[in-house]
């Protein structure tokens, strides 16, 4: 008996030792039901909001009591803004680390993941420390939850451009799952690989690395 309970405790902490791993590929796509692997173009989200709504999906002006001026789209543009703000500002001050940056374009809230961040640097695989990023992302986006998520992976420079789509697409999509492991609508999830497309840096050495990237972007649900 005593045999058998040291064997279940040396599992319990090899299990606590081993971190986070991205489940099977095959059971990627019950994960990932409901999210679509498109872009997150203005008309895939109206095109989207009657299936996220569906899903109990909220809007911002179901949040942000609207200001009381003006015409409806200018009201409901500054309760966005107001929304959006308050998520930035979460974001922001959660997320201090190496190889991660939050940015502002317009309405929206772009955070941008380099790869050896929030993954392994020898298996394509979230890291430790992209598992307690993640998990965070994941609580102030469950907080915020009046939004759209594009997840879109990058790759730095290849020769073989269909081998960048497929490596891109990997990360933004193991990172979607992640998130839908810690309760995030998938009805909200865009899902796309870019491959080497949009560089954010040269493609050097140190650009490369900058280039591997995930860029979570938030936009407000309206």
């Amino acid at each position: 008996m005593i045999r058998r309970a040291g064997i279940f405790f040396l599992c319990l902490m090899c299990g606590a030792c081993g971190g986070y791993h991205s489940p099977a590929r095959s059971t990627w796509p019950t994960y990932l039901a409901g999210a679509s692997m498109t872009d997150m173009t203005d008309a895939a989200r109206v095109a989207k909001r009657p299936v996220y709504l569906g899903a109990g999906g909220r809007l911002v002006g179901d949040v942000v009591a609207a200001a009381q001026y003006g015409n409806k789209a200018d009201a409901d543009n500054a309760a966005a803004v107001s929304y959006m703000s308050g998520l930035e500002m979460a974001l922001y001050d959660a997320l201090r680390k190496p190889g991660i940056s939050v940015q502002r374009a317009g309405t929206d809230v772009v955070v941008i993941l380099v790869r050896d961040a929030i993954m392994e640097l020898d298996v394509p695989d979230i890291s430790a420390t992209g598992d307690d990023t993640l998990k965070t992302i994941a609580q102030i986006l469950r907080k915020y939850d009046a939004t759209f998520i594009e997840i879109a992976g990058y790759t730095d420079a290849m020769r073989d451009t269909s081998a960048a789509h497929r490596l891109s697409l990997d990360m933004a999509s193991r990172v979607g799952v992640h998130l839908t492991q810690h309760k995030i609508n998938t009805a909200r999830l865009f899902i796309v690989g870019r491959g080497a497309s949009r560089p954010i840096a040269a493609q050097d050495d140190i650009g490369r690395l900058t280039n591997r990237r995930v860029e979570i972007r938030i936009a407000p649900a309206r």
